[in-house]
């Protein structure tokens, strides 16, 4: 695939785009290393496959690497970087590397967008699955009806994710590209909406004069780049005008359906095992693809009937003795919270308990208004502190901004704990049976999910 290039070295392995990635390269045949200073689930599954995996960067790393493969997280004084520049070894990102392997099928498909992408992916994975395409994936979740973030398929289709964060989406230029929804997010990479949507109208133009570029069109900053594609369009979306649509939705718990029309016609009711209206225009994102691909209805709603979910996307972990359901769920910009809130409350309608984790001193301090108000929607809402993840903190930001704003507001049912660990004892003494408590972020809260579940039957049963 890539001539004499057989040894494949990652920096920052365990992250999910990077270890899907590396995976599937082990598959295809080419040795691979990496080095991450976080052990994690990926990197333990990653060595288990056989996967040289260090857990400190160094020099010695390196090795003798045809190529180096770093993630934007990495910074460039991190040794491994350094010595690959010393060496004069290929020094490439991973967007870099994902546009190589899209080149590896005859059909490529990139799903972009601001939120969704790793659920558009997987649902058109498992419909491509259904329809015995053997697709491979490339994705940035843990696809449950997978147990995996990669596939590697032996028919002509590549799906992948397509991220905008640092317009690495832009080196991409695949058969068939999805815009799911566009929402200003990223303020360290763009300085306003208009330079976003500027971008995600490069990424839609790169599509070929063959190929497709699908669109939701329910979300206005979709809409207002439309006249600026110039590629063949497929626009879909829920209860609007539009090629591929979705109407009467009805919601019971985890169970969505609704009815699905295509240029005006009735084509029948589809099934899917998740909530939320969010979710139903993934799907529909999902069938306008699998449409442009000649895949048969019954196809299609068969394989999103056996669409079983992804970790941490609404994942329901644990239900208490009392009947308290335990969710977990990477919701981390303020629509992203949104919908998770209304999906819980329209299938559920139980009192809500959201524990949030602010992601990002930047993100934060961006939109934090918006994120009172998105959670201003649950019953209780508790607040740890920010995860920093690549950043260093930001004078004068914590996640105590978002709280003043909640009490600023009106809301009052709103407790700060910044010690994420004394959580589940508090949330204990304050549960009544039948509640629905949603840890939020793309953080580590969902580590307090286990022990939430048991301080409550604890407490439940020292009651009785």
């Amino acid at each position: 695939m890539f001539g004499k290039t057989n040894y494949i070295h990652f920096v920052g392995i365990g992250g999910i785009g990077m270890s899907g990635m590396a995976e599937l390269l082990y598959k295809l045949g080419f040795q691979v290393s990496g080095s991450d200073i976080s052990v994690s689930e990926r990197t333990i599954e990653l060595q288990r496959l056989g996967i040289s995996i260090s857990n400190e960067h160094a020099t010695k790393n390196i090795n003798s690497a045809d190529v180096v493969v770093y993630s934007s997280a990495v910074q460039k004084d991190n040794p491994e970087i350094q010595e690959t520049i010393k060496k004069q070894i290929p020094l490439i990102r991973r967007a870099e590397m994902l546009a190589e392997l899209l080149k590896v099928k005859n059909t490529s498909i990139a799903i972009a967008g601001t939120h969704g992408k790793t659920t558009t992916c997987s649902m058109l994975g498992s419909i491509l699955t259904e329809a015995n395409k053997e697709p491979t994936l490339v994705i940035g979740g843990i696809v449950n009806k997978f147990q995996s973030n990669n596939i590697s398929g032996d028919g002509d289709i590549i799906v992948v994710e397509a991220d905008e964060f640092d317009r690495s989406f832009l080196t991409l230029h695949p058969t068939i590209g999805l815009i799911t929804n566009l929402d200003l997010e990223h303020l360290d990479c763009y300085e306003n909406l208009s330079e976003l949507q500027d971008a995600f109208v490069q990424f839609a133009n790169a599509v070929p004069f063959y190929g497709k570029l699908a669109i939701c069109t329910n979300h206005i900053n979709c809409s207002e780049i439309l006249t600026k594609i110039k590629r063949p369009l497929i626009t879909f979306g829920v209860d609007i005008k539009a090629d591929v649509v979705g109407k009467n939705i009805k919601y019971n718990k985890d169970k969505t359906t609704f009815d699905l029309n295509v240029k005006n016609n009735y084509f029948g009711q589809i099934v899917i095992q998740v909530p939320g209206e969010h979710n139903v225009r993934n799907a529909i994102g999902a069938i306008a693809i699998a449409l442009e691909l000649d895949i048969s209805f019954n196809k299609i709603k068969l394989g999103l009937e056996k669409y079983n979910g992804v970790r941490r996307r609404f994942e329901i972990k644990y239900t208490t003795i009392n009947n308290i359901l335990i969710i977990d769920d990477y919701a981390h910009h303020p629509e992203e919270v949104y919908s998770t809130i209304k999906a819980a409350k329209l299938g559920w309608g139980r009192r809500l308990i959201t524990i949030f984790q602010p992601h990002l001193f930047s993100r934060t301090r961006d939109f934090f208004k918006d994120f009172a108000k998105a959670l201003e929607k649950s019953d209780i809402v508790i607040i740890t502190k920010i995860y920093q993840a690549r950043e260093a903190p930001i004078e004068g930001i914590s996640a105590e901004i978002i709280v003043d704003e909640l009490k600023q507001n009106g809301y009052d049912n709103i407790i700060s704990i910044p010690d994420q660990t004394k959580i589940p004892e508090y949330i204990s003494k304050i549960t009544k049976s039948k509640d629905m408590i949603i840890t939020m972020g793309a953080g580590d809260i969902w580590k307090q999910c286990k022990t939430i579940k048991e301080k409550i039957d604890f407490e439940y049963k020292s009651t009785k």
